[in-house]
């Protein structure tokens, strides 16, 4: 018989002390709460299923002293079943925990993980209730042990004028490197091998920046049609590394929960070398979808504090993320669970930062997206998320959900503006000087208002959402046959140019156009005012074949292939050469916006713009649509101290 102590309310989640573990749930509506233990991942039924005995402020808890890290377990919530007031609790389906520091695997879909009965129009309508039991199919939460020998580990904490950020993937970096062992490719620790790092560090990078690493569901559609979530966008659980990138994922309870002390050693590793770990972070929404989506944790716990309801009908969502559900950051115990979140990836998993993706959704106070939302104020207050580097995707898909340039100090953000300017200018597309030189000197057109420097300015070319470097000159149509949609999904705005032939040609002249541009655009993303981000495999010419939404693509399409031809040598040769120029000279990341004022110790101003005579530009010359060349000249101190 399983010995249960009443335990403690904090922390939330299964928190192993040397001798017992604590299990603490926060459900507000629930009426009963029951802790289930799995002798393995894969099994139906529990092996115990113990009663939690406390309720404390909301939380439900028990401490159970005969259990140790390595034990699998989940939960089953008992509550009203009434989807017009927003309530879906179901005892019949288990839940993970979502504070679940390692999760066992991946979820075996069947009819058992929907929360509703019936498909035809009245099960849609009224969500009858479905009492087929999902234990079969969830994967399992773990119990983990967080000890590990961090040694003197230190984050490098790069300055952000010195930032060169490297967007990329675990798995598809290192699925096709030969000189990566063949038992880590597609790992966290295959990621931070000699090879990888040796690579990134010949480039001068200073952060990765990971594609979401939280553990994260590939949606049933995708499973039915034999594709993945290769992308990550779709988590369930923001403690857990994702089992998928560690080595002997699915195997034996011997190893579960590996993730964990394979994600920090590969942290470490990176400290080592002096490159900052950022991971790419979704709390805008869970992998649960829409109301019709399957009951896999938040939504069996509870609905209506986890999520935004529509006031009109609770049966429904208030959807901005355009992923059918968001979380309800307005809810106290949310918020909790998203900071808590960050500060146990900064603490226990000495990351260095994050990337939020659809931002301007955690800053939704109510329709409108506030600057000054609740948890603006707390990320600014907090004394350990506050120094991390955090950066914003700043839109989404809710009113007014664009907000380039209106994030507070202390933020970066993707600055979509410049992207698209320098794709319109490389491309030829006339009139468009003016703002190519506004982004090239920081975009304070857009940040300086608000007090912030060029360094909130994250400037990019490409990421993982749309073409490659290779593509953007290669197609001017997107070619999404593969993702099983009829070419229908992706972005059909992608400001690129094939000149001439879509897609791979033989034509030398072709090819050495479109060689020149990606010269082009990857020169002007390395002198620009700002922090410079690349996606991963454009300094090699990676190509995704005009597939410009990949997210359900695991394989040689999305991985880095690291067999080069002689061209792909020489834009890898380039890119370093670009990107050293950059590092060598403290005028190209300055920390201050340009003065266009005469300087006191020579009379030449910080910065000017000349004609291809190297006269100054003239108004007539901005003006003029068809101007298409001019030239940027920047001085600055003989020192790196006045920038750094």
């Amino acid at each position: 018989m399983t010995r249960v102590w009443p335990g403690k309310p904090a922390p939330l989640g299964a928190t192993w002390d040397g001798e017992g573990t604590n299990f603490a749930l926060f459900s507000e509506h629930a009426t009963a709460v029951e802790l289930c233990l799995f002798d393995r991942p894969d099994d139906a039924m529990e092996a115990a299923r113990v009663r939690v005995p406390e309720r404390t402020d909301q939380v439900w808890h028990a401490y159970l002293p005969d259990v140790r890290p390595g034990q699998l377990y989940g939960f089953r919530v008992h509550g009203p079943y009434a989807p017009s007031l927003g309530h879906r609790f179901n005892p019949a389906k288990l839940l993970v925990d979502p504070y679940a520091q390692a999760i066992s695997g991946t979820i075996r879909w069947s009819e058992a993980q929907s929360g509703y009965a019936g498909t035809g129009p009245l099960g849609e309508r009224e969500l009858l209730l479905n009492p087929d039991d999902s234990a079969a199919g969830l994967p399992k939460c773990v119990v983990v042990e967080s000890a590990f020998s961090w040694g003197d580990d230190q984050p490098p904490s790069t300055p952000w004028n010195r930032t060169v950020i490297y967007e990329c993937h675990v798995k598809g970096m290192t699925m096709l490197h030969p000189d990566v062992p063949e038992e880590l490719r597609g790992t966290y620790l295959g990621l931070a091998t000699d090879p990888i790092i040796e690579h990134l560090l010949s480039l001068g990078i200073t952060a990765v920046e990971l594609l979401p690493v939280h553990h994260f569901v590939t949606e049933r559609r995708l499973a039915d049609l034999g594709l993945v979530n290769y992308w990550g966008y779709n988590p369930i659980g923001y403690f857990a590394p994702d089992i998928r990138y560690a080595t002997a994922s699915g195997s034996t309870t011997g190893v579960l929960g590996r993730q964990v002390a394979e994600f920090k050693s590969m942290v470490k590793r990176f400290h080592r070398a002096g490159i900052e770990v950022l991971v790419d972070v979704v709390y805008n929404h869970t992998a649960e979808g829409n109301h019709l989506g399957p009951t896999l944790g938040f939504r069996g716990i509870d609905n209506a504090a986890y999520y935004r309801l529509d006031p009109g009908d609770a049966r429904f969502y208030t959807d901005y993320s355009g992923c059918g559900n968001t979380l309800d950051i307005r809810n106290t115990r949310t918020l909790q669970l998203v900071m808590d979140s960050l500060r146990y990836w900064v603490r226990e998993m000495h990351v260095d930062g994050f990337r939020f993706d659809l931002a301007p959704t955690l800053a939704r106070d109510g329709d409108r997206v506030n600057p000054s939302s609740t948890f603006f104020n707390m990320v600014r207050q907090d004394p350990v998320v506050s120094r991390a580097k955090l950066i914003a995707e700043p839109w989404d898909l809710g009113p007014d959900g664009y907000q380039v340039g209106r994030f507070p100090n202390g933020w970066g953000e993707w600055n979509s503006r410049y992207r698209d300017t320098m794709r319109h200018f490389w491309r030829g597309d006339p009139g468009r000087i003016g703002e190519v030189a506004s982004r090239l000197a920081g975009s304070s057109d857009i940040y300086e208002s608000s007090g912030r420097s060029p360094l909130a300015s994250i400037n990019f070319i490409t990421c993982h959402d749309g073409f490659t470097l290779q593509d953007l000159v290669s197609y001017e149509l997107k070619h999404n046959e593969a993702n099983g949609e009829a070419n229908r999904d992706g972005n059909d705005h992608n400001l690129s140019r094939n000149w001439g032939v879509e897609g791979p040609t033989d034509a030398v002249h072709i090819g050495r156009m479109r060689e020149r541009i990606k010269r082009n655009l990857m020169a002007t993303l390395a002198f620009s005012q700002g922090v410079p981000m690349l996606s991963h495999g454009d300094e090699l010419g990676r190509t995704q074949l005009g597939n410009n939404n990949a997210y359900c693509q695991d394989g040689p399409l999305t991985w880095v292939d690291w067999r080069l031809t002689p061209l792909q040598s020489q834009m890898l040769k380039f890119t370093r050469a670009v990107l050293a120029v950059r590092a060598a000279n403290p005028v190209l990341r300055r920390r201050t916006f340009f003065r266009h004022e005469p300087r006191a110790s020579d009379g030449h101003k910080d910065l000017a713009w000349l004609r291809p005579d190297a006269r100054d530009m003239t108004e007539a010359e901005w003006s003029d649509p068809a101007h298409h060349v001019f030239g940027m000249l920047v001085r600055g101190e003989a020192t790196d101290e006045v920038n750094e």
